[in-house]
């Protein structure tokens, strides 16, 4: 299907494997509306087996990642509805993270300036998280009234930075420097701000060239063994890593190497 989201740009570089999605309102701050939370959903669906993409970068643009929820066209709205139209939308937003951890592609956050409320959590949902040196972070939920547990937050990210620090990230609301996020795992690399999306995009590169499949099944186990015991992770892990030694790209790492070259993999 040819994918042209109206609400935020897209582009495919060919070449790379590298899919570029770009939220698009910097005059909010690439704050969310219904439309851009429904239409993300359905890209990252469509990425998930999208011919010719392997990795894909999700960033801002102008001085934000993204500021949450628009206060005008999506809080205000809220007011207005009863508990079913706000169920309605909460699992609206959730299915949006789920489109991001469902997608068998690498997901790359390239954190520009402000990273805040939903924002935060669509960037716990990426793989890495590669933030410029100004990328401040909250999860602002309990700022407003609200639970800090949204949009899977509090799953993701006593996954990413541990219990004691996911508590204070989401009871607290403050806003943490991109230095002290980086230092608590929550970021994977700190760079200057000129450069980030730069970054990001050459460790999706890196991932692009790598074998896919395997990729794929990294992402898959990572998150489904949160809530395995051992015994069963274990039993998961060496069936999977039994179907992966059948994939093509197994056997051209071993030919590769042999020919000492570098591998071409799928």
């Amino acid at each position: 299907m040819a994918i042209e989201p109206k609400s935020f740009l897209y582009a495919l570089d060919a070449e790379s494997g590298v899919a570029t999605v770009t939220l698009n309102r910097p005059d909010r701050l690439n704050a969310l509306t219904f439309e851009v939370y429904d239409e993300l959903k359905q890209v990252f669906e469509a990425l998930d087996t999208e011919p010719g993409v392997r990795v894909i970068v999700l960033t801002g643009s102008g001085r934000a990642f993204c500021s949450g929820g628009d206060v005008e066209d999506i809080i205000g709205q809220l007011f207005g509805r009863d508990f079913q139209g706000l169920l309605d939308f909460t699992r609206r937003t959730g299915a949006l993270i789920l489109s991001l951890l469902r997608c068998r592609r690498p997901i790359i956050g390239a954190l520009n300036g402000t990273v805040a409320g939903a924002g935060a959590v669509i960037a716990a949902a990426c793989d890495l998280r590669i933030a410029s040196e100004d990328a401040k972070i909250a999860y602002l939920f309990t700022k407003v009234g609200l639970s800090g547990a949204d949009m899977g937050a509090s799953w993701l990210l006593p996954r990413i930075v541990g219990m004691g620090r996911a508590m204070e990230l989401l009871m607290s609301g403050d806003f943490i420097s991109a230095q002290r996020a980086e230092a608590i795992g929550l970021y994977n690399r700190v760079v200057a701000k000129d450069v980030v999306l730069g970054e990001a995009t050459a460790w999706a590169e890196r991932l692009a060239k790598g074998p896919s499949f395997g990729l794929e099944i990294t992402k898959k186990m990572v998150l489904r063994e949160a809530s395995m015991d051992l015994e069963s992770a274990m039993a998961a892990e060496v069936e999977i890593q039994a179907a992966c030694m059948e994939d093509p790209n197994f056997r051209e790492s071993y030919d590769a190497f042999v020919a000492k070259r570098k591998p071409n993999f799928r």
